[in-house]
Parts: C-alpha cells; structure tokens; sequence
C-alpha cells in the first residue's frame, strides 16, 4: 500500500507507552484538535506476570539462581500484552482514520536495571515492532518523535507538570498542572506525541519570512523538546492570520 506522504497526513494517532498502563492513545489533526483517545490495559496478564517474577525473586533470594520455567512463562505473558496492545492500537488508528502511528524513541540510560524494569522496556519496543508490520499492511506509516518532556509538559502549555506524592497522590499516573487541573499524565503525553509529529512537518514546510514570524511568535519551537499540544494550536493561529493579512491587500486591488 502507498503511504502519505508527510505534507499530506491529516490525522495522526498519538502513542504513549506506559507501565501502569500499556498504551494511551490520542487522535491529533493537523490543526492540533483533538477528536479521540482510548486507554489500552490488560491488567489480569500483567498481575500473572508480576505474580511470576516475584516467585522468580523469591527462588533466587533461597539460592535457586536457574528457574527456566518461570522466566519462559513471564516471558510468554510479557509476549502475550504486546501483542493484544498492538492489535488494539492498529485497530484504533484504523477506526480513526489516522494516516500515522506516532510513537516516542526509546532509550533508557538507566545503569541499574531491574529484571522488571528490562521487561517492561522489551514489551514497550516488541509493541513498536509488531504496530510498525501491522500496520504497514494497513496502509499506516509509523513514526518516532523526540521523547524529551513529552510526560513532563502539560499539552495545555502551562508548563512542567507535577506527579506522584509531589503532587499528593499515591499514583504516577495522574499529574497536577500549575493551573491546578488533575488530569492522566499519559494521556497529556499522548496528545503531545502526536502534537510533536505535525510540528515537525510543519516547521519543514514553512518559507524563511513565515518562519521567522511564527518562531517570533511561539518562541517554544526553537527547541522541539519544549513543544507540546498547545505549541501547534499556537502555531496555527499566527500562520493562519499572516495568511490572512498577506491575502487581503491582493483581493483589494483587484476589487
């Protein structure tokens, strides 16, 4: 199948890989309006999986370093979510319309790495691989964005978010904005991995004279890592009024 190319996508679904939850989805336009999102969960192979790994810690506190069995059965039920999560993510994006699956680019740096924690990093990219087959075969490109901040800024432009007791919950998964709204901060990072794809299109598009007017504008897109949701609505609205003025004295002189 023939993809879009990128100056003609419309619709992109935005992709955000979480641990509490296995992906939350936002569908973005080009215009930066929001029209959908899901929550993808599998929460009863995820509680076996954990189960199986602290028999696995258990084992290895009493000295049973080799326990093949276990590691293969959390391994399978590791397999068996980033399967069902990239089906019901190609699914979603069809449902959508969306001509691209955006995806942040993974790569942890941590030293420490717990047997959790690798697990959890392999479902996220054994999710990307299996998204990117199927949905080639569906017509749907995939795409990477810089992942810098895109948890950590609010998609309403209001700045850093707060999370887990910081902010006074028990929970990572929901943020406190500076303007006081509780919202799910994978979903805020969703819309901004989405909102990231367009802006980057759009900034290659654009002539010198309007790139200078809108990065005058919207300060924040001088650096891709300070861009969320409301940077590309922001964007918009300057381009679409320079359009406007720059339009207006031809459509006098022919008057």
């Amino acid at each position: 199948p023939k993809f879009k190319k990128d100056k003609d996508v419309e619709t992109v679904l935005g992709v955000d890989l979480g641990i509490n939850t296995d992906a939350v989805c936002s569908v973005v336009h080009k215009d930066g309006t929001v029209t959908g999102q899901r929550f993808i969960n599998h929460p009863v192979e995820k509680d076996r999986m954990h189960g199986l790994l602290n028999t696995i810690k258990k084992a290895q506190q009493n000295g049973n370093y080799k326990t093949p069995r276990l590691w293969r059965l959390a391994n399978n039920y590791n397999e068996a979510i980033a399967v069902k999560t990239a089906v019901e993510i190609v699914k979603f994006a069809m449902e959508s319309k969306a001509d691209v699956i955006a995806f942040e680019h993974l790569n942890m740096k941590k030293k420490k790495r717990s047997n959790k924690q690798k697990l959890s990093l392999w479902r996220k990219r054994d999710i990307q691989h299996r998204v990117e087959a199927l949905a080639s075969r569906n017509g749907i490109r995939v795409s990477y964005v810089c992942a810098v901040n895109t948890s950590r800024l609010a998609y309403d432009g209001s700045g850093k978010v707060i999370r887990g007791k910081d902010a006074g919950f028990n929970t990572y998964e929901l943020c406190k904005f500076t303007t006081g709204k509780i919202y799910n901060c994978d979903l805020s990072a969703s819309k901004n991995i989405g909102a990231r794809f367009f802006i980057r299109v759009l900034l290659k598009s654009l002539s010198a004279k309007e790139e200078l007017l809108v990065l005058a504008k919207v300060p924040e897109l001088n650096r891709r890592t300070s861009c969320c949701l409301a940077t590309l609505i922001n964007a918009y609205a300057v381009l679409r009024t320079f359009k406007a003025k720059s339009e207006a004295p031809a459509e006098d002189d022919a008057a």
